[in-house]
Order: C-alpha cells, then sequence, then structure tokens
C-alpha cells in the first residue's frame, strides 16, 4: 500500500463521485477506480458503496478514513519538515564567538536578523578563543564562527571578511592622557601594555604589536590578561593601559576610560569561518544572512566613546 492510493481514497470519500474525485486528481476516472478496488482488496474490506449517483463510504471506509487522514497528515509533515530542514529552515546551527567579537555592534544585528528571517532554527552560541574555534570547526563540534583573521590556510576552512572595527587606548580614569581626545601611540612608550596572550588571538596580538612598532614603541608587556574581556579590569586597577578594539568601549567601568588613537590606528577584522566542505544550506543560508546584515551596518568606528 502506498501513500498515493491513500489520497485517491480520501479524495473519492470527498467527492462521493469517482468521476468528479478523478478530475480533481488529474487522472481518468477507470484507473483511479482500478487503485481503488487494489486498495480495498489490500485492507480486505469493502470501503465504499456504489450506486448510480456516485458512492457512499461503507462502516470500514468510515474507520479507514479517519486512519488514513492520520497516515497522509503524518506524511505531508514529514515531507515538509525535510524539505524546511534541506532549505536550511530548521534544524540547529553551533556558533563561535572569538575574541569580544560579540561586542560589536553589528553581531546582534546578524543574529537578530537570521533570526528574524529563520525562526525555527536554534542557535547554540559557545564563546572562546580562535584557536579553539578553528579546531571546533575542523573537529564538526561547531558550524559557524565569528573569528579574528587572519587564518593559516589548510584548505579545510573557508574564511570571509565579514567586519572590521579600529582599536582605541584604554587607560586608568586617573591616567594624565585622559583628557585628550585621541592619543597618539608613542605617547604610551614606557607604560606597561596589558594584552592577552598571543597563542589565545595572533591576529589582533600581532596586529597591535605592529602598530607599536611601527609608531617607533617597543610594548612594555605588562600584567597578562586572561582574554580581551579581562583587559579593562586590569586596566582600571592601574595594571597598566591597553589597545583594545572600539566595540570593546561598550564594557563600562568606572575605573577606565577609552580614546582614540591620533593616526594611523591598528584594525580589529572580524572574519567568518566555516568548513570548505560544509555545503549544508543551514550554513549557507547563515553566512549570506549575516555578510548582508554586516554591509548594511554602519561602519563600527562610528559608535560612541565612553569615559
Amino acid at each position: 500500500m502506498d501513500i498515493r492510493r491513500l489520497r485517491y481514497f480520501l479524495v473519492v470519500a470527498e467527492q462521493k463521485h469517482f468521476t468528479r474525485a478523478a478530475e480533481k486528481i488529474g487522472i481518468r476516472q477507470p484507473p483511479l477506480s482500478m487503485q481503488i478496488r487494489q486498495l480495498e482488496e489490500a485492507v480486505g474490506a469493502q470501503l465504499f458503496t456504489r450506486h448510480a449517483k456516485g458512492v457512499e463510504l461503507t462502516a470500514a471506509g468510515r474507520v479507514f478514513q479517519e486512519t488514513a487522514l492520520d497516515i497522509v497528515g503524518r506524511f505531508e509533515d514529514a515531507l515538509t519538515q525535510v524539505r524546511r530542514h534541506a532549505a536550511g529552515q530548521t534544524g540547529r546551527l553551533r556558533l563561535g564567538f572569538a575574541g569580544a567579537t560579540y561586542f560589536h555592534p553589528a553581531i546582534p544585528l546578524i543574529i537578530r536578523a537570521y533570526r528574524s528571517a529563520y525562526p525555527d532554527v536554534v542557535l547554540s552560541p559557545e564563546q572562546s578563543n580562535t584557536p579553539a574555534l578553528l579546531a571546533g570547526l575542523r573537529e564538526g563540534r561547531l558550524d559557524v564562527a565569528f573569528i579574528r583573521p587572519p587564518v593559516l590556510e589548510d584548505g579545510l576552512l573557508s574564511v570571509r571578511a565579514c567586519l572590521d572595527e579600529d582599536m582605541v587606548i584604554a587607560l586608568p580614569a586617573d591616567h594624565a592622557l585622559r583628557d585628550q581626545d585621541a592619543v597618539p601611540l608613542d605617547a604610551i612608550a614606557g607604560e606597561n601594555l596589558i594584552l592577552f596572550p598571543r597563542d589565545i588571538g595572533p591576529g589582533l596580538y600581532d596586529s597591535i604589536v605592529s602598530a607599536c612598532n611601527e609608531a617607533g614603541v617597543s610594548p612594555k608587556l605588562g600584567q597578562e590578561a586572561s582574554q580581551i574581556v579581562s583587559i579593562i579590569p586590569l586596566v582600571a586597577a592601574g595594571f597598566g593601559v591597553s589597545i583594545v578594539p572600539r566595540s570593546v568601549g561598550s564594557i563600562r567601568n568606572e575605573g577606565a576610560v577609552y580614546r582614540p588613537i591620533a593616526g594611523q590606528s591598528p584594525r580589529a577584522p572580524i572574519a567568518i569561518a566555516t568548513r570548505t566542505d560544509d555545503r549544508a544550506k543551514l550554513v549557507t543560508s547563515f553566512v549570506i544572512s549575516a555578510i548582508q546584515t554586516a554591509r548594511r551596518t554602519a561602519p563600527a568606528d562610528s559608535t560612541s566613546e565612553s569615559g
């Protein structure tokens, strides 16, 4: 017994007439009558009483109709779910966020826009550092990750530029430079520079050190923070100064202020990484949505300053 015969049976039961049912289905009447006879043989009972004006369900036919409606309904639901999943409209997407990327003002907009377009997709977020997230992608524990480039090209990962922002100087609230509108990098020469370990964000770390060197400053590395978000409490406590992505300025701490960098500022790009061989609609639809939303977002450089 196949689902097609059940559908034919339900249409005949609805129309109470073989010719009208055949027209609605889009086949000729004789093949439809044959399909119903074969169905009756398969179930071992007469489902219709035939008469001059059409057909009526027998008692067995009425019982079978209830079951057929349930089976066809479940089958249609299953088809819909499979098709929506194949189209990337349902399922679970495992997202990674590295190096305080979630502080960038465009990231919540990206997530909100995607959830609005795909409300039945469950998002499972994970916060870590870039190397750990890349390992998670390679091992299949993550589907998409917002990371801080550059990434070593190994053929296993696909990396697309998404967002960019400049960096600012984080100072203790009582620092002598706090009243300047912008602070040149050479003004913090000799200061203890608080950074995170290079191995958790090599791209961002190297960008900061390179900018200092180009400004003629040899960074005096001080207290090391376990991660980017841990830097601000250390600055507020007077352990030194730091250079952080502008969006980190959304971390409010009375003991710290943020000032733009005078002259050339190091950049803090954000990229979207996926597995090269992952062509699931769920993943590609997220990447496309994220890139489109990012392009509509105002530059991060225009975000407000604090302090």
